[in-house]
């Protein structure tokens, strides 16, 4: 029973507090389209959409006809402040929906992950959700740490997505079983059909109260194949994208956060801890002192669920997710104040030549020992991660270019004498990218991306900027 509380608040705990994680901007009161955007809205009819029908609470298409879900929910609102009408493409399975979708049946598909396979045929949104993929299995499997190391085991997963995806490119020890749909999946696994999947918190949490697989646990997650869900837009359709983009930018976290609530309530499990609740805390005073005995340890948990999901583990610094995160927010506030900020990536030179189980351990041992000295060496207002590897990202607030080439070759100097360094004939290059009036916040990332390498392809124990 202990097991079982602590796995339903381990899924609900994002749901209630995910505003911490992320900081909610007002809406503004309009927004400003240009000439060739207002053209097409002028022109353009309904659009189709083409939908997972049967991605519960995410998405569905009901009995009906009806779209219906926190993706469709969030598509409305964001059709409606730009002006754009849209209907729901007609589809029984997923597969018949990217079918449709490659064909251009419809224009938009409302809910998904950007992928290098998608992105042969569609371009996407800004994030308008995220949430987090966790590793599931029964109740008896130990902790993943590194599903790497699993030897023998199967994953289950419904085809077709994402992580059906990344898991086939990725993890290459694990053998894939693909299902038709969400709740297939996690059955595979109760059933001991699998050892486990790998599947979304708020998708997980809705299936395992619906059809009651209390067997089941949170054994480990992959902060790196965190959802990041977008609108997809087929490729000869850049304006409707960058119309789309516009009225994404409008949702608030607050907005977000009551669409999720409305389909996946979180006080579903209030009936069933009330007696083990009563029994732990030894009260008697009420339902008052009950509940706030049980939003107490909501938050106590919620903290360390909150400390871990933007964690890279290891370093104990934000990780890719968070720091994405953090990117986006900077870049929100430089559109509106117009204040400078930098992106600065480093990574350890020739480290991607190295395989073997002993150079590995000194790669860790190095990643641990940059990441102490960046620790030390970065000022309060800088936010500081590790995004994969040996790769660090170093956000650097009210920075111009000047500044964040000074910041970087200060941090350069002090690491290339580094003991761990210099016995493994090592060094650190850097990249970094400045905010531009013309940028989107992925721009920022990427141009500093291609300065890194460029700085490799030269030789290393260097900083570029792009």
């Amino acid at each position: 029973m202990m097991n079982f509380l602590f796995f339903v608040l381990r899924l609900l705990l994002p749901l209630v507090f995910a505003p911490i994680l992320r900081a909610a901007d007002a809406a503004p009161a309009g927004i400003a389209f240009t000439p060739q955007e207002k053209a097409y809205l002028e022109r353009v009819g309904t659009l189709r959409v083409c939908v997972d029908p049967d991605w519960i609470p995410f998405e569905q298409i009901n009995a009906q006809g009806q779209h219906e879900g926190i993706a469709a929910d969030l598509l409305q609102l964001v059709a409606q402040r730009v002006g754009l009408k849209i209907e729901v493409y007609p589809v029984k399975t997923w597969d018949e929906s990217l079918v449709a979708s490659k064909s251009k049946r419809c224009q938009l598909m409302s809910f998904l992950n950007q992928t290098p396979a998608r992105d042969q045929w569609l371009i996407f949104t800004q994030p308008i959700f995220y949430d987090q993929n966790i590793i599931i299995t029964r109740e008896e499997h130990p902790y993943i740490g590194e599903p790497r190391d699993l030897a023998e085991h199967t994953v289950v997963l419904p085809r077709g997505t994402m992580i059906e995806e990344r898991i086939r490119r990725d993890f290459p020890n694990l053998k894939v079983i693909t299902t038709d749909s969400e709740a297939e999946a996690i059955s595979y696994v109760s059933e001991r059909k699998a050892d486990m999947t790998v599947r979304s918190l708020i998708v997980a949490a809705y299936a395992i109260k619906k059809q009651g697989f209390f067997n089941l646990k949170i054994s480990g997650h992959i902060p790196a194949y965190s959802n990041q869900l977008r609108i997809g837009v087929v490729k000869d359709e850049p304006l409707l994208r960058d119309i789309l983009d516009k009225g994404v930018k409008t949702v608030t976290a607050a907005e977000r956060e009551a669409i999720a609530n409305r389909h996946v309530p979180i006080n579903v499990q209030n009936g069933v801890d009330y007696t083990l609740v009563w029994q732990i805390a030894g009260a008697a005073a009420g339902v008052l002192v009950l509940v706030l005995a049980w939003m107490h340890r909501l938050n106590t948990l919620n903290r360390e669920l909150a400390r871990l999901s933007v964690t890279d583990k290891p370093t104990g610094l934000f990780n890719r997710v968070k720091m994405n995160e953090v990117v986006e927010s900077e870049f929100q506030r430089s559109l509106r104040f117009g204040h400078p900020f930098s992106v600065i990536l480093l990574d350890i030179d020739g480290n991607h030549e190295l395989n073997d189980g002993v150079v590995a351990e000194a790669d860790r041992q190095v990643r641990l020992a940059v990441a102490d000295v960046l620790k030390a060496h970065t000022r309060k207002t800088d936010v500081l991660g590790c995004v994969g590897g040996c790769e660090f990202m170093l956000v650097c607030t009210q920075t111009d270019q000047k500044g964040a080439i000074k910041l970087a070759e200060n941090l350069r100097q002090l690491l290339a004498p580094m003991e761990l360094l210099v016995a493994q004939q090592k060094s650190v290059s850097f990249g970094l990218a400045s905010y531009q009036l013309s940028d989107q916040s992925r721009d920022i990332v990427a141009r500093a991306d291609v300065a890194l390498r460029e700085a490799r392809r030269q030789g290393g124990n260097q900083t570029r900027a792009g």
